[in-house]
């Protein structure tokens, strides 16, 4: 994401992000907008509520009286985030018979902190390029458990439209925005002579800032605030048919809607994915592929074995998410309808998954 997936600064990533529904000027419709509200520590936020399940078995954790166990399943700020839990929600409130409540929070410690409490369960989708030292502490402690890859490979990168390279093939790469000739092509009246690097939600995991001064380019980050932000700037550019640089990521329908390229940045070494873990400054290298897991509090496995046990063989692909993704993104589906969707036509796939 992301991730899933906006650029640099002080985003206390997890171990794993960066990608969004409206209508067409709003192609990736932030997550946050379709969810109800309520307090989970500073960041956080309630969305939708825990009805009551219309199925169940009879294994897992639960109330006196029979009652399961309520369940909480993070969301970030993206849309297969939001997809991914939308799912699983959908399945384990009629298939185990556990209410969940889906509890919105920024890709930062809190999110850690809360499954170390276990006062949130589990989160679907961590970008292991954001996580950071601190993060990683929480698993050698052992009070968050790593629940194995959800199978979604993502990107995280600098993206600009294929005719910004066909009109100037030299800006496939990073060497090709070293110049002042080239920064004048982005540049906006805030920014001035310096490019706009235009970022997305500063909550994301992200090292552009970083990459920038570090590779002495002449440009500046401008952070849109939000997924729909940088979704309705893309789309007023390409009608224009003129020249934007952003962070974006993979899987999205944004990259297949505006056929965004990824910008080649320097490759990964592990001095900067040193300076990366420890948030020294340091980065000054391309975002590296990210093989996307799950996490749990470790809390859960004694709450709910059933539900433990079907989270860690909770699996989706690239191609599931790109299934749902331009429904939501795109035509402004309601996620869980989404989901719902997809849980109907997958029951070979998700029966395997239960305990």
């Amino acid at each position: 994401m992301k991730k899933r997936l906006a650029l640099v600064v002080t985003a206390f990533a997890v171990l794993g992000a960066a990608a969004c529904g409206g209508d067409d000027d709003d192609a990736t419709g932030g997550a946050a907008e379709t969810a109800d509200t309520a307090d989970t520590a500073d960041t956080a936020d309630t969305g939708g509520d825990a009805t009551a399940p219309t199925g169940g078995g009879d294994d897992g954790g639960g109330d006196a009286g029979g009652e399961k166990a309520p369940i909480s399943l993070i969301v970030n700020p993206w849309s297969a985030s939001r997809l991914n839990v939308e799912v699983a929600k959908h399945i384990i409130e009629n298939e185990l018979g556990n209410p969940v409540e889906i509890v919105e929070v920024d890709e930062n410690d809190a999110m850690f902190t809360g499954m170390a409490d276990g006062s949130l369960d589990a989160v679907l989708e961590i970008w292991p390029s954001g996580v950071t030292e601190v993060e990683t502490a929480y698993f050698d402690a052992g009070t968050v458990a790593n629940i194995g890859e959800l199978g979604v490979v993502g990107k995280i990168g600098w993206f600009v439209p294929s005719y910004v390279i066909d009109e100037h093939p030299e800006l496939a790469t990073w060497e090709g925005y070293q110049s002042e000739e080239t920064a004048a092509l982005f540049a906006t009246a805030e920014t001035g002579s310096l490019g706009r690097f235009l970022g997305t939600d500063p909550s994301y995991s992200q090292y552009d800032e970083q990459i920038i001064e570090n590779l002495e380019l002449p440009f500046q980050v401008q952070f849109s605030g939000s997924e729909p932000a940088t979704v309705a700037e893309l789309d007023a550019r390409f009608a224009a048919n003129e020249p934007i640089l952003m962070y974006w990521w993979t899987p999205t329908a944004a990259v297949g809607k505006y056929d965004l390229v990824n910008v080649l940045l320097p490759e990964s070494t592990p001095e900067c994915e040193a300076s990366r873990a420890a948030e020294d400054g340091g980065v000054d290298c391309d975002y590296p592929e990210d093989p996307i897991f799950k996490a749990a509090s470790a809390q859960l496995e004694t709450k709910d074995p059933a539900v433990w046990t079907f989270l860690n063989n909770f699996t989706l692909t690239n191609d599931d998410q790109l299934s749902m993704l331009p429904a939501f993104e795109i035509d402004g589906e309601d996620p869980a309808d989404v989901a719902a969707e997809w849980v109907a036509a997958n029951e070979d796939t998700w029966r395997a998954w239960l305990p």
